[in-house]
């Protein structure tokens, strides 16, 4: 057992009571106020258990953003962690309850628990001297549940001036894998315009756009293909008021999923360039790529190796995996820093009823998270 593993499971207990902190301090990603009184929490256990460098990011709309620092004052460099403290739970939507050595309640699969293990993390790092030529920056954003609107921007400042980037979201249930790859989205709205008329007494001088609205949708769901791994959802359809008016309206919501990079920068041509169906309608697409994929890189799977070798020593065996899903770590990944994600504790239920965290696993992933960091402090 190392001497990080050995100091995490001595602290068990309040690694327990860090998490528990968090969790009860509801925080939903539109109650500004009742975010920021869990981001108060976790700053101040930043300060407890760390005592490094904090930054309050003050946000008029959501709740305040973090940037902590883990240093000596000596680096250069800097890795990444990143984290969001917001959660998809209204307050008092599902209850806070320890039952058969899992905490239940909501953010502590996604991303309490994360948290959690990157402040015990960083708290074994200082308490056992470990330090490099690498700082460490700890970036916490109140608003990844809700598309990250008012953190992209600072996260990817953040990104472009990290060597790698590492992730304590939730881990592939129920084995705990980290995620080597996740794939890209795009967010597009199309709008068609047409002309109303009576659709009894003289159709033909109208132009559907409900018809232009099928016509262009049934051209995009051609772009589908999934031995590329590449999804089109038409997820809302809406247009016309009456039946015997020819619609002058119509809109729909698409979401796209990719592999690559490749891929969604050429979709992205292919869905915003739209030729017409209809004479007399106008088309417009809006939206574009929201996320590019986290890819697993050369660089990405070295990471990995790093993690099996660490688990090993701690004794058991690390697995990864991929998810079609988008976390923060794709934007990081778009700008081209390394990033690997996945790293939180063992858990199930992000975003469901039963969301839980295994809690005797806490120490493991701490210390997993802390051997990552100590190998590339340089």
């Amino acid at each position: 057992m190392t001497d990080i593993l050995t100091y995490l499971k001595n602290n068990q207990k309040n690694i327990e009571e860090t998490l528990l902190q968090l969790v009860e301090a509801e925080s939903p990603s539109k109650n500004k106020q009742l975010t920021d009184q869990c981001g108060l929490i976790l700053k101040q256990s930043f300060e407890e258990l760390v005592g490094g460098g904090v930054e309050t990011i003050e946000k008029e709309i959501v709740g305040n953003q973090y940037r902590f620092t883990y240093s000596n004052g000596t680096e250069d460099e800097q890795l990444l962690i990143i984290g969001h403290y917001d959660t998809v739970w209204d307050q008092g939507t599902i209850p806070v309850k320890r039952e058969n050595g899992k905490l239940f309640g909501p953010g502590t699969f996604d991303m309490k628990g994360g948290l959690t293990i990157t402040l015990w993390a960083l708290r074994a790092l200082k308490e056992l001297g470990y330090f490099g030529k690498r700082k460490v920056v700890f970036l916490v954003t109140s608003d990844e549940e809700i598309g990250s609107e008012h953190s992209r921007e600072l996260i990817i400042e953040e990104a472009k001036k990290s060597s790698y980037v590492f992730v304590p979201e939730s881990s592939i249930s129920p084995s705990g894998g980290v995620k080597t790859f996740r794939k890209g989205m795009g967010i597009y709205k199309l709008v068609v315009h047409g002309k109303s008329v009576h659709a009894g007494i003289d159709p033909w001088s109208g132009a559907s756009a409900v018809d232009e609205l099928a016509l262009q949708l049934a051209d995009i769901k051609k772009l589908d293909n999934r031995e590329e791994g590449i999804s089109i959802n038409i997820g809302t359809i809406s247009g016309g008021t009456r039946t015997n008016v020819v619609a002058g309206y119509a809109e729909a919501a698409i979401d796209l999923r990719v592999r690559t990079k490749a891929q969604a920068e050429a979709l992205e041509v292919a869905i915003l360039n739209r030729p017409q169906f209809v004479e007399g309608t106008t088309v417009e697409v809006q939206g574009g790529i929201n996320r590019y994929p986290l890819e697993r890189t050369e660089v990405v799977l070295e990471l990995f190796e790093q993690l099996k070798e660490i688990a090993v020593e701690h004794g058991y065996e690390l697995e990864q995996g991929k998810s079609g899903g988008a976390s923060d770590g794709n934007l990081t990944a778009g700008v081209e820093t390394p990033t690997i994600d996945g790293l939180g504790p063992v858990g199930d239920g992000a975003h469901a009823e039963n969301e839980h965290v295994v809690l005797e696993n806490l120490p493991y992933r701490a210390a997993l998270l802390a051997e990552l960091i100590k190998r590339n402090l340089g």
